[in-house]
This record gives C-alpha cells, sequence and structure tokens, in this order.
C-alpha cells in the first residue's frame, strides 16, 4: 500500500498516482473493464478525484454511490447493488444498470444504464467494501482530518449534510471498521489542505 500526504483534494499528483496504478491494471486486464473503487469518509475528495481521472483516462463511466444508497442509513446497503448490478455485468462484458436515489422525493426514482467503456470508476463511500473491493482492480482510499472534511461538507451541501454527519460517520465507522476497507487499498491518500 503505497501512502501520499496531499494538501487539498484532487491534486495533479494524486490523479498522476491513480493513473500509473490504472496503468498497471490495464497490463493485467487486457481484455475487459478496469474498474476504479474510490473510497473513504464522507467529504475528502472522492467526487473530485473521480472527474479528474474521468478526463485523464477518456473511456471511462463513472457511478457515485451517491445515487445508490438508499437514503441516509443506508451505506451498506448500497454496495450489494453495485456489484451485482453494475460491477459484475461489467466485467462479464454486459452493460451495467441501476435505479437512481431521488434524495429530495425520498425514493428511487429513473433507471441508469451503465455501458461498457474501458474503464469503470466508482466513486463514494462504500465503492471498495466488502464483494465490491474483491471485485475492484484498483483501490483508492481518500482521507483527511475530521474538521476539514465536515466543513467541506458543509460549504459543498449549505448545511443540508450537518444533520445527518453524525449518524452517517457512525455508518462509516461500522461499515469501514469491520471491513477494514482503508487497510486493504491500493493507494492511500490524504487530502487534508
Amino acid at each position: 500500500m503505497d501512502h501520499v500526504r496531499g494538501t487539498g483534494d484532487a491534486r495533479p499528483e494524486h490523479v498522476d498516482q491513480v493513473v500509473q496504478a490504472v496503468q498497471a491494471a490495464v497490463q493485467r486486464q487486457q481484455e475487459r473493464v478496469v474498474v476504479i473503487g474510490i473510497d473513504g469518509p464522507a467529504c475528502s475528495g472522492k467526487t473530485s478525484l473521480a472527474m479528474r481521472l474521468a478526463d485523464e483516462l477518456g473511456d471511462a463511466w463513472v457511478v457515485h454511490m451517491d445515487d445508490l444508497y438508499p437514503g441516509w442509513d443506508g451505506l451498506a446497503a448500497a454496495v450489494p447493488r453495485l456489484t451485482d448490478n453494475i460491477i459484475i455485468p461489467l466485467r462479464a462484458g454486459e452493460p451495467g444498470f441501476y435505479e437512481r436515489y431521488d434524495w429530495a422525493a425520498g425514493e428511487f426514482s429513473d433507471e441508469v444504464q451503465v455501458p461498457v467503456t474501458k474503464f469503470l470508476i466508482v466513486e463514494g463511500c462504500g465503492s471498495t467494501v466488502g464483494p465490491a473491493g474483491q471485485l475492484v482492480d484498483v483501490s483508492v482510499w481518500l482521507d483527511a482530518d475530521e474538521a476539514v472534511r465536515r466543513a467541506r461538507g458543509e460549504r459543498r451541501d449549505q448545511g443540508g449534510f450537518a444533520d445527518h454527519w453524525d449518524d452517517w460517520a457512525q455508518q462509516e465507522q461500522e461499515v469501514f471498521g469491520a471491513d477494514e476497507t482503508r487497510e486493504h487499498a491500493d493507494l492511500v491518500i490524504d487530502t487534508t489542505a
């Protein structure tokens, strides 16, 4: 496991390090989609890194775990949806799909088709947990000091996440702790500003 100390989320050197790991995975998986999981606690920079990585890699599709959670208490429940409906079909050369969760309505809404591309990037809490972690080719763990992450969340969500922060953090501790997710990561990157 490589450890990287960064200053802020999705810095160019973070992208470069993930690209190097992905290139090694491409050599091992020449005939199927290469699956990259970007995991870690809330507001550690996962979405930012995923979008920059997708731009860098080209033929990539990004799945956001936020679309898979069935509400604020659904971190663990999203993992089977990720593996069964997205990763397993894509690794077999078939399109995947998922129902996108509508946070305002509090229910699943439209179905999203996930095409077969050269790279699948899954970003969000739980993207490399359990069976998902066994199926990804490159697992990245992002982290940052809690105070920094909380401030990022308040800026990003304008207070919408604040009411749920403690409950979500408890789910993270339970899910990540039982799985030892960070310890299994190929890359660990600290994005503390």
